[in-house]
């Protein structure tokens, strides 16, 4: 009887267990939300990397097909673009986890005895989020532009060449992304630091680790949920972003980033399929490249 009842239990535990009709029915409009605003979009958007120029239209007029030689034309003609794209990008989210990681370790760790302290930092480090993305940029351009103070000061002091300018270059567009996205690595990296148990720190101090020891074998490995996630929440909008780069902000003729290439094949070249197979393209490339760095650092379950 005994073993009878242990095998009744053990076909239930390894039976399907069915779905409740209801679980569908709550998930339904977060289903059709995805699907029209989402889904029908994307699909929408590799049916026009595919348009051909229509044989009898004026410019902007495309009919369906299957041109694949699209994307071939767009990394011929904007291959510089795309590396430059993903290269200020790295580049920026290396810089912003070096300035944020000591910011969000002491706000999450040292602060912890002050919780006044530590609310009034964050509020700091939020305080960016109140004022409008694109009038923070712009407000840069005008420290960084060559008749702002700060220039024309380090010129009289010797520090600056007569010659010397900052607006336009690469230099002036990665200082925007590092400042415009510090706060999206910070925040992620503070979540993780203000969990961490300052009891293990101790422990590898007792067994006679230096600090950079504790913090290289020790605070780092476990902080790393945190610099994923605020590397992923720095990097993918730091490669798509188009408004440090433009001209109109930090940007010069010779920085201009994918973004800025999609919009102006969209909006003035009224090139449409173009524009929508470098935005595949680079949504592609993304995904291959998150994966990969999820892969390697070994914290898959943030997929």
């Amino acid at each position: 009887m005994a073993f009878a009842a242990f095998a009744t239990a053990e076909v239930q535990a390894q039976a399907p267990k069915r779905r409740s009709p209801i679980a569908l029915f709550l998930l339904l409009p977060g289903i059709l939300y995805l699907v029209l605003f989402f889904l029908t979009p994307l699909i929408s958007l590799v049916l026009t990397s595919l348009q051909a120029p229509s044989e009898f239209g004026d410019i902007g007029v495309y009919d369906y097909a299957f041109n694949w030689q699209n994307y071939v034309d767009v990394v011929q003609q904007y291959w510089p673009h795309i590396l430059r794209s993903f290269g200020y990008a790295l580049t920026a989210t290396v810089f912003a986890l070096l300035f944020s990681y000591p910011i969000a370790y002491f706000i999450g760790v040292k602060a912890r005895p002050w919780p006044l302290l530590q609310s009034l930092l964050l509020v700091l480090v939020i305080a960016p989020f109140f004022i409008s993305f694109l009038l923070r940029t712009l407000a840069w351009k005008q420290i960084l532009s060559d008749e702002s103070i700060v220039i024309t000061s380090l010129k009289a002091l010797g520090m600056l060449a007569p010659d010397a300018y900052f607006a336009g270059t690469p230099f002036a567009v990665i200082f925007g992304l590092t400042y415009n996205f510090i706060p999206f690595m910070t925040l992620p990296l503070y979540t993780t630091l203000e969990r961490l148990d300052t009891r293990y720190l101790e422990a590898g101090s007792d067994l006679y680790a230096n600090p950079f020891t504790v913090f290289r074998k020790v605070t780092i490995p476990l902080s790393m949920p945190g610099i994923v996630a605020g590397t992923l929440l720095t990097f993918i909008p730091a490669a798509g972003d188009y408004v440090n780069a433009s001209r109109d902000f930090l940007g010069g003729p010779d920085t201009q980033m994918m973004g800025n290439v999609i919009e102006a094949n969209f909006l003035v070249l009224l090139n449409y399929p173009a524009a929508a197979a470098l935005s595949i393209i680079l949504m592609g490339a993304i995904l291959v490249l998150v994966g990969v760095y999820v892969k390697r650092s070994g914290t898959e379950d943030l997929l």
